[in-house]
């Protein structure tokens, strides 16, 4: 129910605010899926990845695909929310999208409490019609 708030609040914003084509509101569906898989510590967001994603995390961490399942599925983090407080670029072009927003993030690493704000850059890719995201680097940002 949480990410059908979200969906509509994201058709609603985007839908009247921006002239965005069919293709580029697909992918901020895409977007908005992530983040409440994520929120929701739902293995089904391995389905929104490419088979080569890579990840660079805020503390330095390098993942591929394999490496954030193990980790995600084993609980060592857990995410409690994450909201996009700002979108600062949205690029399509062909295939390939890139993405630049801002995120809150609150959670559990290994029962350790964080929160945190981070600006991610984003580059997906449509495979065989479907955007899956290809690459996700991340920074913390001092309040």
């Amino acid at each position: 129910m949480r990410f059908l708030n979200l969906l509509f609040y994201l058709l609603f914003v985007f839908g009247f605010s921006q002239n965005y084509s069919q293709k580029e509101k697909t992918l901020l569906i895409q977007v908005s899926k992530l983040d409440s898989l994520m929120e929701n510590n739902n293995s089904k967001i391995l389905e929104l990845f490419s088979d080569d994603v890579s990840f660079g995390h805020s503390n330095g961490w390098i993942q591929n695909k394999k490496d954030f399942k193990t980790d995600f599925e084993s609980g060592k983090v857990k995410y409690q929310s994450i909201k996009q407080t700002e979108l600062k670029e949205f690029k399509v072009k062909n295939k390939f999208a890139n993405i630049r927003r801002i995120v809150a993030v609150k959670g559990l690493y290994k029962n350790d409490e964080f929160e945190m704000k981070l600006s991610v850059l984003e580059f997906w890719i449509r495979q065989k019609g479907i955007w899956k995201l290809w690459s996700r680097q991340s920074v913390t940002l001092k309040s």
